[in-house]
């Protein structure tokens, strides 16, 4: 019998994190709840994204590597005109700046450049580590450092709605794509600054959040095969 319950907690849990929590948050209720402590997560979504969590279980975790190699959809919400300390909406305001001269053709044209392959830096509040410290600690202390840039590749970047200063849209990019990064980038080409107010993950590989369960819902029964 025991047997059997360890063979329900292996697998994986599509889950739809809720904004306002942390992907480690979530992997401490689901550990509560299938009484477990073999829980992990296949890649971070920080507390203002929401969306598509995928939880590893059990046997599962061991996984981990094969699920950070998936490309991820996004659909987001950039405001223009505000370049933020952490390139969202819950970071202090840096610089502010007009964006009023902009018109649809001009944010269309500078959003379509970014399709493609190309490099990105990474932000300071990643939690990437370099020589053993994540990049965010070191930047909750007021600390920069040289970053190098990494190859990503932005497959499809639609628009689907603009009303100003905000601009919806999704986003299907490589591993190791950062939309908070790509909305700053995109601020600076058009001289305005910008940052995210919302992310929301659609999709990691062939999951897609349409096929999640809510955190709160969660049980054993929800596990699925890792199918990869």
């Amino acid at each position: 019998m025991q047997q059997q319950t360890q063979e329900k907690k292996d697998g994986i849990l599509l889950i739809h994190k809720p904004r306002g929590i942390t992907s480690h948050d979530a992997v401490d209720i689901i550990r509560k709840k299938l009484k477990t402590r073999k829980v992990g997560h296949a890649g971070t979504l920080d507390p203002l994204a929401e969306g598509l969590l995928i939880v590893l279980v059990g046997a599962c975790t061991k996984l981990f590597p094969k699920f950070v190699k998936f490309d991820k959809e996004y659909l987001g919400i950039l405001k223009l005109g505000e370049k933020t300390y952490s390139g969202d909406s819950q970071g202090h305001i840096l610089e502010k700046k007009d964006f009023s001269g902009l018109s649809k053709e001009d944010i269309e044209k500078v959003f379509s450049s970014f399709k493609g392959p190309s490099e990105q830096i990474p932000p300071m509040v990643s939690a990437i580590r370099q020589k053993g410290k994540r990049l965010y600690n070191l930047a909750r202390k007021g600390l920069e450092v040289e970053r190098k840039a990494r190859s990503i590749n932005i497959f499809s970047l639609d628009i689907i709605k603009i009303d100003m200063p905000f601009v919806e849209f999704k986003v299907h990019c490589s591993k190791g794509t950062y939309v908070r990064k790509l909305a700053e980038d995109i601020g600076e080409k058009l001289g305005c600054g910008a940052h995210m107010t919302k992310i929301l993950r659609l999709g990691v590989g062939h999951y897609k959040l349409s096929d999640s369960v809510g955190l709160e819902e969660v049980a054993a029964k929800d596990l699925k095969p890792a199918n990869l």
